[in-house]
């Protein structure tokens, strides 16, 4: 199901204006649909619930539903709210699996985009933990915005596989920061100007496992 928003943000210079669609689909591969999407007011969020961990669809469920109680109606959020929202996302998943008494951690990884007030002048702040992405698109070109955190990244970075080879590698599904993992968070953060007709796509690699950023360039 197609879930489509919009909503309007007073900063005291300008009025954002702000349209999303969201949606999510199980795919080919699983039985159980473990992404979740926020998208409420002027935050937008996507989680991707850990395959390899217990509860994976519900840890996502339980991170979207934690920012969810935290969106300001209406008003301009600041970074802190955001970061306030990933920490009790990341207790949330630490409760679930206390409340289920498992053995082990259950996870989610995390990823959005917010508006925020940067001195009374109107920001996005796009956060990431994990290997869900934000991308941005300016008319042109497709860039993308967050850095994996995954054993594959590592290694591109260390210079010992090509974002190509990765596609393929075996280990392309093993995160290095998660929710749910550690009582202390660790996201990523980046801070940039809002300006006229902006461009984000929030996803899981759900998406971009399957296509790759020149298919996503050419569809937008």
């Amino acid at each position: 199901m197609l879930v489509e928003s919009g909503c309007e943000v007073a900063f005291p210079d300008a009025v954002v204006r702000l349209h999303s669609s969201a949606r999510t689909d199980v795919g080919a591969v699983r039985g159980l649909n473990e992404d979740s999407f926020l998208a409420q007011g002027s935050w937008f969020v996507v989680a991707d619930g850990m395959g390899g961990h217990a509860l994976g669809d519900e840890a996502s469920q339980r991170a979207v539903a934690a920012f969810a109680d935290l969106v300001p109606d209406g008003v301009p959020a600041g970074a802190g709210m955001v970061l306030e929202a990933l920490d009790a996302a990341n207790r949330a998943v630490i409760r679930l699996a206390e409340e289920r008494d498992l053995d082990g951690p259950c996870g989610t990884t995390i990823t959005g985009i917010a508006l925020v007030d940067v001195g009374d002048v109107a920001h996005w702040m796009a956060f990431n933990i994990g290997d869900s992405r934000v991308y941005q698109w300016d008319g042109r070109r497709l860039s993308q915005l967050t850095v994996d955190h995954s054993e594959v990244q590592e290694l591109i970075d260390r210079g010992e596989l090509t974002p190509e080879q990765a596609q393929h590698h075996p280990r392309r599904n093993v995160v290095t920061r998660a929710l749910g993992a550690e009582d202390d968070i660790d996201p990523d953060v980046w801070i940039m100007p809002a300006r006229p007709r902006q461009t984000f796509i929030v996803c899981s690699d759900g998406l971009t496992r399957d296509l790759p950023d020149a298919e996503l360039a050419r569809i937008i």
